[in-house]
């Protein structure tokens, strides 16, 4: 059963929870939402659940789940969830939050602007810029719903959202602390390819061919989509194509509105990560922030660089023996929880 909300409301209830309404009246788009639990992991009953909607900047609503321990008294340390790019908070972001609500944090899982039930046209898009301005629109919703500490407002950023967390924390002071979990540097693998190993030349003929594409798009009137996890696996792929396999396209993680687990998102939404960097100032983040990353991730380089950038006495990589990209996923006995709440702990105790 869906259910069509008027965003006025920026609470709809689930299981006995009280509607509220939003702070700030600005009229957003009309959603389409689901009432039933259609999360790729359990509901847990040590946490009350809602959903909710809140604006960015650029005028895009977003659908969010949030999840608070029950019999909790405010205000509470919040802490935003999103990623991996290419997912929705029915997958990987919505475990992290309802863990982290288990462990006494108000949480909310997003699906980014365009995709999943969050608002924008044309859907599927991604974009450097506003997924960036997603994590400090979660932010205003924090600062501004009542329940939440504004002095303990953290985020968490998973695979290509931890590039965007990073890019978050560098401009918005407002977040106190910073999570990356098994990163990706979404422009500088979109502009170099994997290890960097394209040249100009590649690069180049990478723009062509992209857009071409837009010419094509723009003449029919319809965006082509770039095909999603690769489906079968080819004999000859490298590992962690399979791993992505195993999580998106299996039901341990499949989602019918996750853009990796069907059709993938715009083709020609790489254009705009080829030309802007973004983890340029992440040199000037001052707030404490933790990188984690599996041992045996084809992404790990992404962290140590990334890692090797940060300055002062504020930052921490972690480094999980023995786990892969998507160990990072959903992989309970693999993702540090307890590291990741004595973090956030001492990070809002600063």
């Amino acid at each position: 059963m869906k259910l069509y909300l008027i965003a006025v409301a920026a609470l709809l209830t689930f299981a006995g929870a009280t509607a509220q309404e939003p702070t700030n009246r600005q009229k957003m788009e009309t959603l389409e939402l689901t009432r039933e639990w259609d999360k790729t992991f359990p509901q847990s009953d040590r946490v009350e659940h809602a959903k909710i909607l809140f604006h960015n900047r650029y005028g895009i609503t977003l659908a969010a789940d949030l999840y608070k321990p029950k019999n909790a008294r405010g205000p509470l340390a919040a802490i935003a969830v999103c990623g991996p790019f290419g997912a929705v908070k029915e997958q990987v972001s919505g475990l992290y939050a309802q863990t982290l609500a288990e462990r006494g944090f108000l949480t909310i899982a997003f699906d980014p602007s365009y995709c999943g039930e969050s608002g924008g046209t044309p859907r599927y898009l991604t974009s450097p810029e506003i997924s960036t301005e997603d994590f400090s629109a979660a932010v205003d919703y924090l600062l501004t719903c009542g329940e939440a500490d504004p002095e303990r407002i953290g985020i968490v950023g998973i695979c290509g959202w931890g590039g965007f967390a990073l890019n978050a924390a560098a401009n918005d002071p407002r977040i106190r602390a910073t999570v990356t979990s098994t990163m990706y540097d979404m422009s500088r693998v979109s502009a170099n390819g994997y290890y960097d190993a394209m040249t100009a030349d590649d690069r180049y003929e990478l723009r062509r061919q992209l857009n071409g594409q837009r010419t094509a798009d723009y003449r029919s009137g319809s965006y082509e989509r770039d095909g999603g996890v690769v489906d079968p696996v080819p004999d000859d792929a490298p590992p962690f194509v399979r791993q992505y396999h195993d999580y998106y396209k299996t039901p341990r993680g499949y989602h019918p509105r996750s853009l990796n687990s069907n059709e993938g998102k715009l083709r020609t939404s790489a254009l705009a990560f080829i030309n802007m960097p973004i983890l340029a100032y992440i040199g000037e983040i001052r707030t404490p922030v933790l990188m984690i990353h599996g041992e045996k991730a084809h992404s790990r380089y992404f962290s140590e660089d990334a890692y090797r950038r940060l300055t002062g006495d504020n930052k921490e990589l972690l480094i999980i023996p023995g786990a892969s990209h998507t160990d990072l996923y959903d992989n309970l006995d693999a993702i540090p929880f307890d590291r990741i709440e004595r973090f956030f702990a001492e990070a809002f105790a600063r």
